[in-house]
């Protein structure tokens, strides 16, 4: 499924500036900004699909529900493109200067657009943030062998991405060049009904969680009550908090126990002292709360300057994206006798890390696994930190090749030329590789980490924090370029990346990111991982196999 829809998404998320700008005759810059809405929206509402997802629906019912949305928000697109009534008179025969003169999208055609749109967007949210819950809940933590399948899960679940994503730049992207943009959306239209019944498939075999209540509530409940009870002595012994351990009257099938950081909220576990017989009923919620209730609003503490620190480099990526294909323009893309399009240079790193993915899984993680004893073969953070190395590295790559590429303009006096350079585009290949190699290690590292610190009731909003990151670093590129501009006197204010200074940006670039690799350090140095006393609930999945286990102790 996922393999399928990002096809989808990410074939419009890198052309649709095209289609906005030839067949609805925006501006430029609307066209820009309508795009960057649009994904940076994708990336963002997924917390609202994972709140959904472990408040009101199963995580089955939520990819199928959201990637009906989806579809239909593709379907919307693939009638538009199809019907001129729906678009605006094309621009014909005018020179660039003259296209201000274009007849605009009137109201209602701009509505649909922008209905399907977030249709779109609003869709591939909930699907993200439920589908790798979904298929990571039929693992058992608690066995070594599917604990290692569980890791395994995410490598394979970031390589069905990968693989959409390289067809959907190649295939898709080609077929609303050649054949038409109505003919595009209907093969997304095509690919995500496809998606939907694949998974639909497996409904029988799921193991499926049943939503509990909201995360966000229980976390609003500790925060109030804590305050409510500022004034009230903690007690010298844990176990003097309020706890529930009748699997009947508990929320989930698990124990948190307690954590000595971030005490003023254990306030909120603290039960009555006095002898109040008159309370003959237990208190509320938004009275007492169970220290599982409370070590679970520290988790969501602890993890955002986890969240933080992996920001910046999905900055950096968005820079490499958007300055890389610009590069890509002034230099020689031939490979033998083939001319590479400009719209397929992103599937060089693409194409990298489908090569990657497979020899970590099946090489590096069981290597590792023999010398660390651990089931993932490294540990989260330390995933997510070796591919914020990696991302540092990758930045001082690009700065020297694009050091490189202004010599070679120089030296063949091309500095304000159109043609291409004489040096192959395959130089940008090596800060691609690495970056690959960073995003391999570093977003699934985020995926295992947010599914796994997460509690029970939460799995799906903590995989759909991972996506957040990723919406937050786009965000901030835009504002990373303007300030870099403002303070450098220049340094990106040309038109003419010959004469631009992009090498002092990417090195720029390279130093904040060995900067936040520090901050990440003493943030992971600091972070302490979860204590979970299992308690079995066999109605907590749909499957036989959750019955009958008794009472274990996991410590991470």
């Amino acid at each position: 499924m996922e393999g399928l829809e990002n096809m989808a998404f990410i074939s419009n998320a890198i052309s649709l500036v095209t289609y906005f700008y030839g067949h609805m005759n925006f501006s430029l810059t609307k066209s820009a900004t309508t795009l960057t809405n649009f994904t940076g929206t994708s990336f963002l509402v997924a917390l609202f699909g994972g709140f959904i997802s472990d408040t009101y629906l199963t995580r089955f019912k939520t990819c199928v529900l959201f990637g009906c949305i989806e579809l239909l928000g593709y379907a919307v697109l693939t009638v538009q493109a199809h019907l001129h009534q729906l678009r605006p008179p094309p621009c014909q025969g005018l020179a660039i200067s003259q296209t201000t003169q274009c007849e605009a999208a009137y109201s209602g055609q701009a509505a649909i657009l922008f209905t399907s749109l977030y249709l779109v967007a609003f869709g591939t949210s909930g699907v993200k943030a439920a589908l790798p819950s979904l298929g990571a809940g039929q693992f058992d933590e608690k066995d070594p062998k599917e604990s290692a399948q569980l890791s395994s899960f995410f490598n394979w679940f970031l390589l069905s991405l990968t693989v959409g994503a390289i067809i959907g730049v190649t295939l898709i992207v080609w077929i609303s060049t050649n054949q038409g943009w109505d003919w595009a959306f209907g093969a997304c239209t095509l690919a995500v009904f496809v998606s939907i019944v694949f998974v639909s498939m497996g409904k029988s075999l799921y193991r499926d969680n049943v939503p509990r209540g909201s995360p966000l509530l229980r976390i609003m409940q500790v925060f109030l009550v804590a305050i409510r009870n500022r004034k009230l002595p903690l007690p010298e012994v844990a176990d003097e908090l309020h706890e529930v351990r009748d699997k009947e009257a508990g929320v989930h099938n698990e124990i948190l126990p307690r954590i000595d950081q971030f005490r003023f909220l254990d306030r909120a576990a603290i039960g009555q002292t006095s002898g109040d017989a008159s309370t003959s009923t237990s208190p509320g919620p938004w009275r007492l709360c169970t220290v599982t209730q409370v070590e679970e609003t520290k988790i969501v503490i602890r993890m955002l300057p986890i969240i933080l620190s992996t920001v910046f480099m999905n900055t950096c990526l968005a820079q490499l994206q958007t300055f890389s294909v610009q590069q890509s323009t002034t230099m020689d893309t031939h490979i033998l006798s083939f001319k590479m399009p400009g719209p397929f240079i992103p599937v060089i790193p693409l194409v990298f890390m489908s090569i990657f993915i497979p020899i970590y899984d099946r090489i590096f993680v069981p290597v590792a696994r023999k010398i660390t004893g651990i089931p993932t073969g490294i540990r989260y953070l330390q995933r997510i930190g070796v591919g914020l190395v990696l991302s540092a590295i990758s930045m001082a790559v690009a700065g020297i090749v694009e050091t490189r590429r202004k010599l070679v303009a120089r030296e063949h006096n091309m500095v304000d030329s159109l043609q291409p350079l004489p040096m192959s585009v395959f130089w940008l290949g090596y800060q691609y590789a690495i970056f690959g190699l960073a995003d391999m290690f570093t977003f699934v590292g985020m995926l295992e980490f947010f599914y796994a610190e997460s509690s029970a009731g939460m799995k799906s909003l903590g995989t759909a924090i991972s996506w957040c990151s990723l919406a937050f670093g786009y965000f901030l590129s835009s504002a990373v370029v303007e300030v870099v501009n403002k303070v450098s006197g220049g340094w990106l204010g040309n038109n003419n990346l010959n004469r631009d200074n992009l090498n002092y940006f990417y090195l720029l670039l390279a130093g904040v990111s060995v900067l936040n690799f520090v901050i990440y350090l003493a943030c992971a140095s600091w972070y302490r991982y979860k204590t979970v006393e299992v308690i079995n609930q066999e109605e907590n999945y749909g499957s036989e196999a959750a019955k009958g286990k008794q009472l274990e102790v996991l410590t991470a």
